[in-house]
């Protein structure tokens, strides 16, 4: 009773903090580079970090094992795997922005399985007897830990491509206090070139802002890149452990069953765009096209089969538990 308890306390207590780092990255977004800030959203993200885990291991101490067996820990997964990376990039990086796309994500994966999902679909259950082999933590880990980086690298690319689509315009200097809001992105010593007034000429600004926007979208480009190229392994590594538990389980290493389908479909999306990386002539723009496209193909893949409940790979999910 008292794990039940504490795994209650530490699911609802670990969403309000990710609640509250996603408000300290925003704010840092709207009111530019404060340094409390800075500090108080990598503490927050670390604190979320810390309670997702003492979460998951409850759930694995109640359960007698590994917690990947239904969509409500999954997505409880998948938001660890999303705070997980963004602690990675942040300290490999040293970025500070990168909570405003990594933190609402955490957040609405986490929210989806607290607040979204029927009390019944949280309870714990015995495991079926098809998920009942050592292959279910090789298997569900590396393809959730893969959705959780192909996801926010997709979003990554899906920012850069606002951010290339806006065209700049001679700034008023009427204007420029609105401007700010654009700042914190792309420079982070903007507090510097305010308190310096630089922006108050309507020419240096647009130079301004477009040599920073160009630094953005490098930097976008980068971290999209790198988070997908880590991701992209995981995901091999999950659909190949995920052939031979089939072959194990069913005595078959492929079903082309809709769950597998679209891993494929995945896996052949992002393939395409990490050759384009290679390909002499493609610009960034295009293939963070390709690559934002994966985040839709992504979430077919990792929800949207399963809310068809069809398929070897339906048990556990929501039209079996409604």
């Amino acid at each position: 009773m008292t794990f039940t308890i504490l795994e209650q306390f530490f699911a609802h207590i670990s969403f309000f903090a990710l609640f509250l780092v996603t408000l300290t990255y925003w704010g840092k977004f709207i009111y530019i580079n404060n340094e409390r800030l800075d500090i108080a959203g990598k503490i927050g993200m670390i604190i979320v970090f810390l309670f997702i885990t003492i979460f998951l291991s409850i759930r694995w101490i109640l359960s007698k094992h590994f917690p990947l067996s239904n969509l409500y820990e999954s997505s409880m997964f998948l938001s660890w795997g999303l705070t997980l990376i963004h602690l990675i990039l942040e300290s490999k990086t040293g970025n500070n922005w990168l909570g405003i796309i990594t933190a609402p994500s955490a957040m609405l994966a986490h929210g989806f399985a607290t607040l979204g999902l029927p009390k019944e679909m949280q309870q714990l259950l015995p495991l079926v007897p098809a998920l009942q082999s050592h292959w279910l933590m090789m298997h569900v880990t590396t393809m959730i830990l893969s959705y959780s980086a192909l996801l926010c690298g997709s979003l990554l690319a899906i920012a850069l491509c606002i951010v290339t689509t806006t065209k700049q315009k001679e700034i008023s200097p009427t204007k420029s206090d609105i401007n700010l809001f654009f700042y914190y992105l792309i420079h982070k010593d903007s507090e510097k070139i305010i308190n310096n007034k630089i922006y108050s000429d309507p020419k240096k600004s647009l130079y301004f802002i477009n040599f920073r926007k160009w630094q953005l979208i490098h930097e976008l480009d980068n971290y999209s890149y790198r988070i997908i190229s880590f991701g992209f392994p995981l995901l091999t590594i999950g659909i190949l452990s995920g052939a031979v538990w089939a072959n194990e389980a069913w005595g078959s290493y492929w079903n082309w069953d809709p769950k597998e389908t679209w891993a494929l479909i995945t896996w052949l999306i992002f393939a395409i765009y990490l050759h384009t990386r290679m390909i002499q002539g493609w610009g960034k723009e295009q293939s963070a096209i390709i690559a934002s496209s994966g985040f839709c193909i992504t979430w077919i893949c990792y929800l949207g089969v399963n809310l068809l409940g069809k398929g070897l790979h339906s048990y556990g999910w929501l039209p079996h538990n409604l």
